[in-house]
């Protein structure tokens, strides 16, 4: 990430995702605009988890006709990525990984001084990511939901 970026980690994660899915509009991160920072910086659910949840929605949509089957794949899936996060970084909630209240503006130019938004918070961008990015593959995308628990 440049300093210049003017994307948050759910718009990152978001556009990436889209781009290597092969999704119309890849470049959009207007709906998740308001997902950096933990939901509009309230240090809830990590972007790079929310904009990848957007993502696999998106791939869902695309790839299974049934809105309620489509629906649940994402959700699993998206489980499947809160796990993998969790185990890797202890935590899924954005203020319990960058430890400041982003929501105060004197916190978040201590957060943007900090450099820590290029260095934790684009290790989670790439993590989600990684964890993600072969579902392209619809191979991957079907061994992927051959996996998952039967309702």
């Amino acid at each position: 990430m440049r300093d210049d970026s003017y994307y948050g980690c759910a718009e990152t994660t978001l556009i990436v995702l889209q781009e290597a899915f092969g999704l119309s509009a890849p470049r959009d991160s207007a709906p998740a605009m308001a997902l950096n920072g933990g939901i509009a910086y309230s240090g809830g659910m990590c972007g790079a988890i929310s904009g990848a949840a957007m993502a696999l929605g998106r791939l869902a949509e695309k790839r299974i006709s049934d809105h309620k089957e489509a629906k649940r794949a994402a959700r699993l899936l998206t489980q499947d990525l809160i796990r993998e996060f969790e185990d890797r970084f202890a935590a899924h909630n954005c203020a319990d990984l960058i430890d400041y209240d982003i929501s105060k503006p004197e916190q978040h130019d201590a957060f943007i001084e900090s450099g820590i938004w290029r260095d934790s918070c684009m290790q989670q961008i790439e993590f989600a990511v990684e964890q993600l990015h072969t579902l392209a593959d619809a191979d991957k995308w079907n061994g992927a939901l051959s996996a998952l628990p039967q309702e």
